[in-house]
């Protein structure tokens, strides 16, 4: 979709579809939705009246122009209570509104920005935040249909006051690359396991970094089992030791600062059977999105690379996939991980924590300042947070609460649990210096535990995004399957750290 800003009036603009909106409660329209509303005789006023569109948030209404403006409906996208108005409900509003335009068959589509006004909201993250909440909201992955359906061609924003113009062109565009890098991640999460094996899911990558032109400024290496078994990775390898597909360490460089070394980490199981300690049947379908983790960096890296973001980045990928076969680990096996630690394995279903050991171990040998992994991990984040929040885990407080800020700015819910040490004597083993479980009790800290055990000197941060992976029905700007959940908070958090 081409993305512009223009100096106009809204209701000048040539276009099929325009977007306008209303506050909550408001009951006398003004600014452009009151100039639109006076070119069409009230219509809008007449609906507040009579109670037919109140501004709930997301809500939209269609009008027919009938030749009195140039463009041939309007839609008005409700935008809830102005008190309570932030970024996050622009996204909202916006994906809204995008959906009513697609459903209408909308093609060349003209909007204010939402919340700048009596919404009280910086110009500008408005402006970035509309756009996002627009791109998103659209997003399909139609490459296994026949017939896509037809996509919106164009979106402008108008807006009346010069001053502000170059501002929204500034951010309209970091807006785009933003939702634009997390849609990627949206198409990684929902191609078919047998699509995106570890060596398919490489060779993808390496053909997105080329497609998006940023090649030169992000170096793509890659360790394949005998490398991996020559560094001792011996934590990944069983994971991988079950499956025909060969397991791929990939490490992404960009390097914009000489700042010290910063490293995201992506929990990346292209399939996740659950190995000998098999998964149920039923919703297996979805462990092909166990690989999320590694989606959210790799959108992440790439939005710093166009984003020209001042950081020395380092992305670790590292993709296995688990299943079951004569060669699998077994519970009750002993590994050992690349810092020499021992592993009991009391559940091969427990294997995103091995293949996250051993990338720590790597990070902290490239003396990474500062860690982040995101991953799938735990069903106990899922049974404590639900599919709205992620869980947050770590060593520094200070590390923690930036990140914690940058997820409230960027709308991804995110909340803190405690790694007591008090729970550590859940993964204590007679036999072993840890084991990969601690059973069900607290089950998404003792697997921030375990991680915690392969991270030295670096300040870091563990993500379980569990059930946030994929969305099974559709909610304002987030379509039906992978949501790419991750992407942007990494991004506001590398701006952060430069």
């Amino acid at each position: 979709m081409k993305i512009s800003v223009k100096q106009q009036d809204i209701i000048k603009f040539q276009g099929d579809t325009i977007i306008v909106n209303l506050f909550e409660g408001i009951t006398k329209c003004g600014g452009a939705t009151g100039a639109v509303d006076r070119m069409l005789n009230g219509v809008i006023h007449k609906l507040i009246r009579q109670k037919e569109f109140t501004g709930t948030l997301g809500d939209t209404v269609l009008i027919h122009t009938f030749g009195k403006i140039p463009a041939d409906r309007i839609i008005v996208v409700g935008l809830g209570a102005s008190k309570d108005f932030s970024l996050e409900k622009v996204r909202k509003a916006a994906g809204a509104a995008a959906q009513a335009a697609y459903r209408v068959k909308a093609r060349k589509i003209g909007t204010i920005v939402h919340g700048a006004g009596i919404g009280r909201l910086d110009p500008g993250h408005a402006c970035q935040a509309l756009v996002e909440g627009t791109l998103l909201a659209l997003y399909t992955f139609p490459h296994y249909k026949k017939s896509p359906n037809p996509q919106i061609q164009e979106l402008t924003i108008v807006e009346k006051d010069k001053r502000k113009v170059g501002l929204y062109r500034t951010r309209s565009a970091q807006g785009g690359i933003i939702a634009r890098c997390q849609n990627i991640a949206r198409d990684f999460i929902n191609e078919p396991a047998n699509n995106l094996t570890p060596i398919k899911l490489y060779r993808k990558l390496k053909t997105t970094i080329q497609d998006l032109g940023v090649s030169k400024k992000i170096t793509c290496t890659v360790l394949d089992a005998r490398a991996m078994k020559k560094k001792r990775m011996g934590a990944l390898l069983s994971v991988a030791q079950g499956s025909a597909n060969s397991p791929q360490f990939i490490v992404l460089h960009y390097q914009n600062s000489k700042k010290p070394l910063f490293c995201l980490i992506g929990k990346t199981v292209t399939f996740d059977s659950g190995g000998i300690s098999i998964k149920p049947s039923a919703g297996m379908e979805r462990m092909k999105g166990d690989m999320s983790g590694g989606a959210a960096v790799i959108g992440a890296t790439l939005a710093a690379a166009l984003l020209g973001l001042k950081v020395n980045l380092m992305t670790i990928i590292p993709a296995v996939e688990n299943m079951p076969s004569g060669e699998a680990s077994r519970p009750g096996d002993i590994v050992r991980a690349m810092n020499g630690k021992t592993i009991e394995i009391i559940s091969t279903d427990a294997e995103g924590r091995m293949t996250l050991a051993d990338a720590l171990c790597y990070a902290e040998i490239k003396k990474a300042r500062s860690i982040v992994d995101i991953a799938t991990l735990t069903g106990g984040c899922v049974v404590a947070l639900g599919d709205i929040t992620a869980a947050v885990m770590g060593n520094d407080q200070p590390f923690i609460d930036m990140l914690l800020h940058a997820a409230e700015h960027t709308g991804e819910k995110c909340w803190p649990l405690p790694l007591f040490d008090e729970y550590k004597e859940q993964i204590n083993t007679p036999i072993a210096d840890v084991k990969n479980s601690g059973g069900r009790k607290a089950s998404a800290i003792t697997a921030g535990l375990f991680l915690s055990m392969f991270v030295n000197r670096a300040r870091w941060i563990h993500l379980d995004i569990a059930g946030k992976e994929i969305a099974e029905k559709a909610h304002f700007y987030t379509p039906i399957g992978g949501t790419g959940f991750g992407v942007r908070t990494l991004i506001e958090l590398l701006s952060r750290s430069t």
